[in-house]
């Protein structure tokens, strides 16, 4: 699947939500949709917990 039909796919997500369930549902549409693509990376082995918690001197070296 194409980036650029799942970014469609999460634009008409979040309209249909901003349509039908006001501003506070785009809003929890939009962070739950944050909150599953951090969590698919991780399955994934995209990203790790570690990256979330590591200072910036850390990544350095």
């Amino acid at each position: 699947m194409s980036m650029a039909l799942i970014g469609m796919i999460a634009g008409m997500a979040l309209g249909f939500a901003g349509y039908f369930g006001g501003f506070g549902a785009f809003l929890l549409v939009g962070a739950l949709g944050v909150v599953g693509l951090v969590v698919g990376r991780l399955l994934e082995g995209d990203l790790e917990l570690g990256d979330f918690f590591r200072s910036r001197d850390d990544r350095r070296r």
